[in-house]
């Protein structure tokens, strides 16, 4: 693919309107297979890092992302340039780039069919099966028994957060999220323990069923937190600002306190 072909691709998967460019350095890099130049707005692509154009294509998305996510910014930013973070890949971006490569194989310009690799294939689902599965069903167990454990604990006079801490040795975060997990159907363990915590850590039935769906019609992990925290975004305007009030007055009774403090030790001096 050349540079025009490259461009007229990216612009077919989303629209930007700030002008960029795509230059194919013709060199092979060992550290990056491409990058994004924010002040040239300029897509660099090191094409001797790939053998196949579907290869390339991932990377031109992955650089094009930074650029719409750049546009985004400079939107936000009343039409000034951002200030560029060196953390560039946050959550956020990961779930814009799982976006569009969607949009990329819905166009036919990208695929990932394991199928090509029986080897691949095969291994692919004895992972699933092997690994992820399993581990999701014992995290489950895992949970019912750290239940029980509380029950036992209170009877015992015994402080939970103490035997977390100092008898089974686990993190308290660790404990929170597979006692969570516990409540959801075995059906759920073939998504593994990870995408079981984020199901777990919604509260509405519904809502739980529709994160479960993206996630077995092969959303992203990423795109998948994305998703609830939009969903955390949809409150009506009166909601937002009774919940802004109550942070600032929490803030202005806090600052209070502690300037009354202050003016008390400066008075004592």
């Amino acid at each position: 693919m050349d540079n025009d072909k490259i461009k007229q691709m990216l612009l077919d998967i989303q629209e930007t309107g700030l002008e960029f460019s795509v230059v194919q350095s013709g060199k092979e890099s060992k550290r990056v297979n491409g990058l994004y130049k924010p002040d040239t707005r300029e897509i660099v692509l090191h094409n001797k890092n790939f053998s196949t154009d579907n290869e390339l294509v991932y990377t031109a998305v992955h650089e094009y992302t930074h650029h719409l996510i750049n546009e985004e910014q400079i939107h936000e930013n009343g039409g000034r340039e951002p200030p560029h973070e060196a953390r560039c890949h946050t959550k956020y971006f990961w779930a814009k780039f799982a976006a569009l490569l969607e949009i990329a194989e819905q166009k036919g310009y990208y695929r990932i069919d394991i199928s090509a690799s029986p080897e691949l294939e095969a291994l692919t689902k004895e992972i699933r099966e092997k690994y992820i599965g399993p581990n999701g069903q014992l995290m489950i167990e895992f949970g019912k028994a750290l239940i029980k454990a509380q029950t036992l604990c209170e009877d015992a006079h015994i402080r939970y957060e103490d035997y977390i801490d100092r008898v089974l040795q686990l993190p308290r975060n660790t404990a929170a999220s597979v006692k969570k997990v516990s409540v959801l159907p075995d059906d759920a363990a073939s998504m593994g323990f990870d995408n079981m915590k984020l199901v777990a850590a919604t509260k509405k039935p519904d809502e739980r069923a529709k994160i479960q769906d993206a996630i077995k019609s092969g959303k992203s992990p990423s795109s998948v937190i994305a998703m609830m925290k939009q969903k955390g975004k949809e409150t009506d305007p009166k909601t937002k600002l009774e919940k802004e009030r109550e942070r600032l007055t929490k803030t202005i009774n806090e600052l209070t306190q502690r300037l009354e403090y202050v003016e008390e030790s400066l008075a004592s001096m």
